[in-house]
């Protein structure tokens, strides 16, 4: 199995293992989060410069001591694709070091044959996976020989096949040794991105409709309701480029519960920002968030 090479550093993140793990570090002694033992997070995939800082929060809510696997869903952003695939990699570059896929897990979740495979090259061409593995790579720094992870690149995918998908991780979410990390970035905002919708919010400057239009969705993310969430995109056609792992990884908990019924789950935002405050119809951003899911 093929090395995936970190053809993203050095662009969207600084390519020196001494100027990233000095980034990272100064980012994660900023964050202050109340959870230390995060089951699944949702993580932005921008460029570290503006997503780093937001980012933070979900990661430091990790515990590494704990964890031997990390599930990383994540959009595909150039390649349609329906369903969901998995990375054909066994190793996965970064500045710090090379991750390692979990083989094991890989060949489990093939025998369900929901799974096709992404190839090389249209895994080196996807940041959505890649912009979470310097963080990853940072938070397990002091255990990097205990855990494996699973990259699984979700394409285009309705509510009732996510369901089918949920049948098949909710033993990992189970695991408590293992974390999801869902990848998305929050509303693209600007005629670039041919969204403009302020929610009829037209007495507040841009960016605060822009906000209160991802608090909604954030809020339902919270309600861990997969067809609440399924209608807001679908009245808000809100931009978060992730919603499909996030819609995945919301009908995973509900198979959970329905699983377990008397596990608690619980999510929670902890952090929320915008690359820019856009205040005239000219401007753009993109909204970035991090949040925990815990599982007790």
């Amino acid at each position: 199995m093929p090395r995936r090479r970190a053809t993203h550093a050095g662009d969207w993140y600084s390519g020196s293992r001494n100027q990233l793990d000095g980034e990272l570090t100064k980012w994660l002694s900023h964050a202050e989060t109340p959870v230390t033992s995060a089951r699944a997070i949702i993580s932005p995939h921008a460029g570290l410069v503006y997503c780093g800082q937001t980012g933070a929060h979900g990661f430091k809510s990790i515990n590494p001591a704990t964890t031997r696997r990390i599930i990383v869903l994540g959009p595909s952003h150039k390649k349609y694709l329906s369903g969901c695939a998995l990375s054909k990699c066994s190793k996965f570059e970064t500045p710090l070091y090379d991750l390692v896929t979990d083989s094991e897990t890989v060949a489990q979740l093939y025998k369900s044959e929901l799974f096709t495979d992404f190839d090389v090259y249209d895994d080196e061409n996807e940041h959505s996976l890649e912009m979470q593995y310097p963080y990853i790579a940072k938070v397990m720094q002091g255990y990097k020989d205990n855990f494996k992870i699973v990259s699984i690149i979700v394409g285009d995918v309705s509510l009732d096949h996510a369901k089918k998908y949920a049948k098949v991780l909710e033993p990992l979410l189970a695991d408590p040794h293992t974390v999801f990390v869902v990848s998305s970035d929050f509303c693209h905002w600007g005629s670039r991105f041919s969204y403009c919708n302020v929610n009829g919010e037209t007495n507040i400057p841009i960016w605060q409709a822009i906000t209160n239009l991802d608090k909604l969705g954030m809020d339902t993310i919270e309600s861990l309701n997969s067809v609440a969430f399924q209608s807001y995109l679908s009245k808000t056609s809100n931009t978060i480029c992730g919603r499909r792992p996030i819609l995945l990884l919301l009908a995973t908990v509900e198979e959970h519960s329905a699983r377990n019924p008397n596990s608690k789950s619980k999510f929670s935002f902890l952090h929320y920002s915008q690359s820019s405050k856009c205040m005239r119809p000219s401007d753009s951003s993109v909204s970035y968030a991090s949040g925990v899911l815990t599982i007790s």
